[in-house]
């Protein structure tokens, strides 16, 4: 029962806590004492250093930890053409938290042309012996953070424009990370758990927004986006309540967008939270289609360094096969370590103790003992 295609059974959903040595030279880049090109020889090191460690916790994929990122999103979606970063104006509210203050603009038509992550992934495939993980954000994350009250009606005076400019760019951006030999691609989208919160819905609609019909527009989108990828390219989606400095923004378990998520969206598979009772129970995952699509749980934690006992994982693992058939299930944590350059609240070792811990947990979940 093991995998030898994307999602793998002991899985990871992409950022990583940024090495001192980065975290020097990205301080010296931003005080002017270094150069771009000195910054990025620093990353290059840097991330052939986790991809190393990757390898040697006995995972099938690698990522490069969004090593080259401040932002899980930001550095991605204002690389598209018609979309700025803007510092100094709107921070994220967290639980407890505040983010620096950086938010989005959408100053022209949304569309993709040359953008630099491509050398990013590229430099990853390159100097991994496993299967290149690219990570980047949803096409649905670049509306409803803003909503319809942040995009310009000069440039976009019908929404379902905006919407059509962005699932385009991403289809763009998709067949662009295909041709560059990319396999396995995912989009980060904290969007379908916001839809899971009544908080979220309230804040969306005084934004301008209805948040009962944006499921079906946004799967519309994700379509439009993967409809081109070749037949041997792995698509999945990260469904993430918010990840910074430990603590997250939203709550709820998956049943309000469950049937549209898993049964409408033309992807491989899904990383699902479920390390925290915020998540909910296991019964949205009776809306899964048999036999065609990876779940993969994310009952390791990614907030914490306390390492789960293997008993409750596996227990947690047994649970789920009420609702999905076990070849259908992998693990993961539950988010990336480092979904902003700041990090989580634990320590690196504990961080790979952690994904250590899946490698080994998948191996008496899935391995051939196990199958036999």
């Amino acid at each position: 029962m093991q995998r030898t295609k994307p999602p793998f059974r002991a899985d990871h959903v992409g950022s990583i806590l940024r090495t001192a040595p980065l975290k020097a030279a990205r301080a010296g880049r931003e005080a002017g004492e270094i150069s771009a090109e000195e910054l990025r020889a620093v990353e290059d090191a840097e991330i052939r250093k986790i991809i190393a460690k990757q390898e040697e916790a006995g995972l099938q994929l690698a990522t490069d930890g969004e090593f080259r990122r401040a932002w899980w999103h930001f550095d991605f979606l204002a690389a598209l053409d018609g979309v700025d970063l803007v510092v100094g104006e709107k921070a994220i509210q967290f639980h407890g938290v505040t983010t620096r203050p950086h938010s989005l603009n959408i100053s022209g038509r949304v569309d993709f042309s040359d953008h630099p992550m491509l050398a990013d992934f590229t430099f990853l495939k390159d100097n991994t012996s496993v299967t290149p993980k690219m990570t980047i954000p949803s096409p649905s994350v670049l509306h409803f953070r803003m909503g319809r009250n942040a995009i310009s009606r000069d440039l976009y005076p019908d929404l379902d424009t905006f919407f059509a400019d962005t699932a385009a760019a991403y289809r763009k951006a998709v067949q662009a990370f295909a041709a560059a030999g990319c396999r396995y691609l995912q989009f980060d989208d904290t969007v379908w758990a916001y839809l899971c919160s009544q908080e979220q819905r309230d804040q969306a609609r005084g934004r301008g927004d209805d948040p009962d019909t944006l499921p079906k527009i946004y799967a519309e989108m994700i379509n439009t986006a993967v409809a081109d990828r070749p037949a041997d390219m792995a698509i999945t989606m990260h469904v993430c309540r918010g990840n910074f400095r430990s603590s997250w923004i939203s709550e709820g378990g998956y049943e309000p967008v469950a049937e549209v998520m898993f049964g409408d969206l033309n992807i491989d598979g899904y990383f699902l939270e479920y390390d925290t009772e915020r998540a909910g129970g296991f019964e949205p995952l009776r809306f899964v289609p048999k036999g065609e699509k990876q779940i993969v749980l994310g009952l390791i934690t990614s907030k914490s360094g306390t390492l789960e006992a293997r008993e409750d994982v596996e227990s947690r693992i047994e649970e789920a096969t009420q609702y999905v058939a076990p070849d259908q299930l992998c693990l993961s944590p539950q988010c990336g370590f480092a979904s902003t350059e700041e990090g989580n609240i634990l320590t690196e070792d504990q961080q790979w103790a952690k994904l250590k811990e899946i490698v080994g947990i998948s191996r008496e979940m899935w391995g051939e003992a196990r199958s036999a």
